[in-house]
């Protein structure tokens, strides 16, 4: 039955969302202590690194769409094979919007139109969909990191609010009518699954930008959004999900002054985001042969985010990093991972994106995704996890010039 219900705000224990017996069977490769160790605590900043049980570095992955896949088998295979892997923490959508659910083929949480603003409760295309993602990633004892808006169109982003409240996409920071809706979005992802360990972190959008603009507008909007999520959970950490883009006033940018990633076009400033109190931690993106860069540029992007972390005193994550099928990933990928490991105390690096052939054959992977079990993800998925679960202690920031 198709089911869209008005907005009804209101906090529900996650036990009450998913039916009985549908809790996916933990992976035989991870011991049940390890698993009950990984759920059993809300996952929080330990100076410059995050604690889990116990206070360590972490690999992880992107999984956009696991709350967005129709079939729970794929999710359980999904979070079986990422918890072999050693990797703790995985990135999906927690956004999902529509300006038409008449048209929509995809899962989708929210429709926005003239008529106002609905929650979608189907359980086949539904919320349903998110809530089994979390239940299960609380039997494997995965953590998630929830973004609740995409500064893309793809799923509900930007452009779905300003199609319905008016506006341009760089207008809806500061769009009254915009941010009303979408901190009403927010109360119910945050009330419905605040109760759950397996949350990493709320983080604002993926990929926040506003073109053209001053860094001002999105700081005084990450200012505003972090800390409304803060009244409403003070227990799971807040992160705004931005690529890391520097201003040409940042001390870390010689010899890149005039290049695009430090010329603060995008309007970000990741200096003064980290500096916002209610930002528990950095994220930083990497794609070099997408801004104008040599892939060795990738190292100095993390070194220079690993020395903006240590003089703010928070942890930073290198939250997305990849190159295309077809070019030699292990040299490249690798190298950023030595560098992540061995020169700096970036606290997580998480590759996009994890991939597996679905048992339902769906298909929502792109040309970047490294498969489970080749030879490939052998190293650059389960070898650097192994890596990362290990290193102890902290390196010493460097700050890379050239």
């Amino acid at each position: 039955m198709y089911i869209l219900k008005k907005v009804v705000l209101f906090a529900v224990a996650l036990s009450q969302l998913v039916p009985v017996g549908c809790a996916p069977t933990p992976s035989e490769n991870i011991k049940t202590s390890e698993l009950q160790r990984r759920s059993a605590r809300y996952p929080s900043v330990d100076q410059r690194l995050f604690n889990f049980g116990k206070t360590q570095y972490f690999a992880g992955t992107n999984t956009w769409w696991l709350g967005h896949l129709f079939s729970n088998d794929d999710v359980n295979l999904a979070l079986s094979d990422i918890a072999a892997t050693g990797y703790k923490v995985t990135r999906v959508w927690g956004f999902g919007t529509t300006n038409d659910a008449s048209t929509s083929t995809d899962v989708y949480f929210q429709v926005l139109n003239s008529t106002g603003q609905y929650f979608n409760y189907n359980t086949r295309n539904g919320i349903a969909r998110l809530d089994y993602a979390i239940a299960a990633a609380e039997q494997y004892g995965i953590k998630l990191i929830l973004p609740l808006l995409n500064n893309f169109d793809d799923l509900g982003g930007i452009n779905t609010y300003t199609n319905v409240y008016g506006g341009t996409h760089q207008g809806f920071y500061t769009n009254t009518a915009a941010q009303n809706a979408y901190k009403k979005y927010i109360k119910f992802i945050v009330q419905r699954y605040k109760p759950s360990t397996a949350i990493f972190s709320w983080e604002l959008c993926n990929e926040p930008r506003c073109s053209g603009c001053d860094p001002s507008v999105i700081t005084k909007w990450a200012t505003e959004i972090s800390a409304y999520i803060k009244s409403l959970d003070k227990k799971h950490m807040v992160s705004l999900g931005d690529e890391g883009w520097l201003t040409s006033t940042s001390s870390y940018v010689p010899n890149f002054e005039n290049s695009y990633a430090y010329s603060g076009y995008e309007g970000v400033d990741f200096e003064k985001i980290l500096a916002i109190p209610t930002i528990d931690y950095g994220t930083f993106h990497l794609y070099p042969n997408y801004w104008g860069y040599n892939y060795s540029w990738g190292s100095t992007w993390i070194e220079q985010h690993n020395a903006i972390g240590k003089k703010a005193g928070k942890p930073v994550v290198l939250e997305e990093y990849a190159v295309p099928d077809g070019e030699d990933r292990l040299s490249i990928m690798g190298a950023w991972q030595d560098t992540v490991i061995n020169k700096t105390s970036v606290a997580g690096d998480m590759m996009w994106q994890f991939g597996i052939k679905f048992p339902s054959g769906a298909q929502p992977l792109d040309n970047f995704a490294v498969y489970y079990g080749t030879p490939e993800y052998q190293v650059l998925g389960n070898q650097h996890a192994k890596a990362m679960t290990a290193k102890k202690g902290t390196v010493s920031a460097l700050v890379a010039t050239a």
